[in-house]
């Protein structure tokens, strides 16, 4: 018994976990030949720990005694210490972290899985939060925090990750704090995934102005004329003529052989609904039960082609508006990818709300595309286009939505936001909860927002949350079901609401407690004053505006356009600049 009880407390001292109050003294350790993101993830490490214990540990390539280390990466002293793994088979973004008896080692595949192993330590361990560019919460650790023993293993769902907002675009750091892998090339931020964004493509593999008039027979047959002067775009490809599929296979092959690093290429429909109705493309589309027929033919052709010299590449193809329904008998080849688009649905209620008509319509698409398919990605369309200032009830819908697409086998998920513009209707927000759920859709949106608001806002969440809350429960109550695109009206934004978030900001802005907080509530108020001026939003002359109604609405005109220039915002819908439609508005008032 006194053996056993030896060895059972051999065992507990074996396993012990880490103080990370108790550090000092403590390095960071990582291989001479690292890769330029697994170093920053060491300094990463250094700085984020630094802020939260109070103390800098070094960075060191070797060691000389058996414990007080982080090992950052794979490296010989790693292996061969207590916490040692190999990371070979590791996909390009596993992660490992091993924590026990005063070693913690955090590894993964190249070229991301360790750096975002550290960041996953620091918000699991240490309790960073990435918010914004500009605000990361670093609490501070106290005199003890026991963690351990940890052995953890991660796998991100999905490979393809783009929460497209603004704020990203301009601050690849930050999107790569927040794991999303499609915006930096920077080796030191991991570099971004080779799988690219699948988008409309037949405008430049067979453009117009090069073979129109010359060979008009390239192009799509409708009304019973060859779509050459398209007044909506360019025109489709006829996709059953032998030349077109020559003509666009050489265009793929080139743009692969200046790529060597990439791991698909768009072949794909122009962004109009003026397909091919020839005889030929036409007897396809009939068989199949849709107008994907003739397009995936097309694509799997081509796709035949790219495997002969680069099997490794998918050849992508949008399923949108016309193309979205699977084929009866087509089924891709094993090298297709299939971009499924949601752009029909309702963004205002969950994509599987099983009363929703079009939403329906759009998971029973995918569930069929799941059958014959095992490349599947999604684009989905994530605010109202039409008016990116205005509040939008669809917070609520990102959680279920992406956890439909990851259930249903999706590889990949592209969500659309406010990507002309900073400061749009709570991008913040917005973004780090798309974020947090694309890395880890196990996660709950209300603790995500309500994470968000608390930290960033502090006293003045409740405010907030209240208003965010009353447009949501406005909507639901409306029984509106509206797109990805609409006026104030068509979301259920009405006075009441206008009203409703004026108050709510005037409250956040008394409870604000630093110059910082009070900065970041006038930011979020842009939506409430959007909404406050929808009375005279597309007015541009005077004698359209009431004496009264101007009156009242010259102080939140002033106001917001004070807002939008000191927030940044160029655009208030796609292709609408701000200035343009400020100019308009001020005009019609007398400004």
């Amino acid at each position: 018994m006194i053996m056993m009880l030896c060895a059972s407390a051999v065992s507990a001292q074996s396993q012990a976990g880490v103080d990370l109050a108790a550090m000092r003294g403590w390095d960071i350790v990582v291989a001479p030949e690292a890769i330029p993101s697994e170093q920053h993830a060491a300094e990463e490490f250094r700085d984020l720990f630094a802020d939260s214990s109070g103390v800098e540990l070094p960075i060191v390539t070797s060691t000389d005694r058996p414990d007080n280390h982080v090992f950052i990466g794979q490296s010989p002293r790693m292996n061969t210490s207590n916490v040692g793994f190999d990371t070979k088979g590791f996909g390009d973004e596993d992660l490992r972290i091993v924590i026990r008896d005063g070693n913690i080692a955090i590894a993964g595949g190249r070229p991301r899985g360790t750096l975002y192993g550290v960041y996953t330590f620091l918000e699991d361990y240490v309790g960073v939060r990435f918010l914004t560019y500009d605000h990361t919460y670093v609490p501070k650790i106290g005199k003890s925090r026991v963690i351990g023993p940890v052995d953890r293993f991660y796998h991100p769902p999905l490979e393809f990750r783009w929460s497209f907002y603004k704020e990203n675009e301009v601050n690849p750091p930050f999107s790569v704090r927040l794991r999303i892998n499609t915006i930096s090339s920077d080796p030191k931020l991991g570099g971004k995934t080779g799988i690219s964004l699948i988008s409309h493509t037949f405008y430049h593999q067979l453009p117009v102005r090069e073979y129109g008039q010359a060979h008009p027979e390239y192009f799509a047959l409708v009304d019973g004329k060859r779509d050459i002067d398209a007044p909506n775009g360019d025109p489709q490809l006829c996709l059953t003529n032998p030349d077109v599929l020559g003509i666009v296979t050489a265009a793929v092959l080139r743009e692969l052989g200046e790529n060597p690093a990439a791991r698909n290429v768009s072949v794909s429909q122009n962004d109009n609904e003026r397909y091919c109705r020839c005889e030929k493309c036409a007897a396809i589309d009939e068989r199949e039960g849709s107008s994907m027929g003739s397009l995936l033919t097309f694509v799997n052709a081509v796709a035949d082609e790219v495997a002969k010299t680069r099997p490794d590449v998918m050849v992508g193809t949008l399923s949108y508006q016309y193309s979205r329904k699977p084929p009866r008998h087509l089924k891709p080849r094993p090298n297709v990818q299939i971009q499924l688009c949601s752009i029909e649905c309702s963004v205002m209620h969950p994509i599987d709300d099983p009363k929703i008509d079009k939403n329906v319509t759009f998971c029973r698409d995918m569930v069929e595309w799941g059958k014959i398919s095992r490349n599947i990605y999604i684009w989905s369309y994530n605010t109202n286009f039409g008016n990116f200032l205005l509040p939008c009830p669809n917070l609520r819908v990102i959680e279920p939505n992406i956890r439909f697409f990851v259930a249903n086998n999706a590889k990949g998920v592209f969500m659309q936001g406010v990507y002309t513009t900073l400061s749009g209707e709570f991008s913040d927000l917005r973004n780090y909860v798309t974020s947090n759920l694309l890395w880890d859709p196990n996660r709950n949106f209300r603790q995500l927002m309500d994470e968000f608001l608390n930290l960033h806002y502090g006293r003045s969440a409740d405010p907030i949350r209240r208003f965010i809350n009353l447009v949501h429960d406005h909507a639901q109550a409306s029984g509106l079901a509206t797109g990805c695109g609409g006026q104030a009206k068509d979301f259920a934004i009405d006075e009441s609401i206008a009203r409703a978030g004026l108050d709510a900001f005037d409250e956040a802005m008394k409870l604000a407690d630093s110059d910082a907080v009070r900065g970041r509530v006038e930011k979020a108020s842009i939506c409430a004053y959007r909404a406050a001026i929808e009375p005279v939003n597309r007015f541009d002359d005077p004698s359209q505006v009431d004496a009264e109604l101007a009156l009242r609405m010259r102080p939140l005109v002033k106001r917001w356009i004070e807002l939008c220039h000191k927030y940044s915002v160029t655009d208030v819908h796609e292709n609408g600049p701000f200035e343009r439609r400020a100019g308009r508005i001020s005009r019609a008032l007398g400004l």
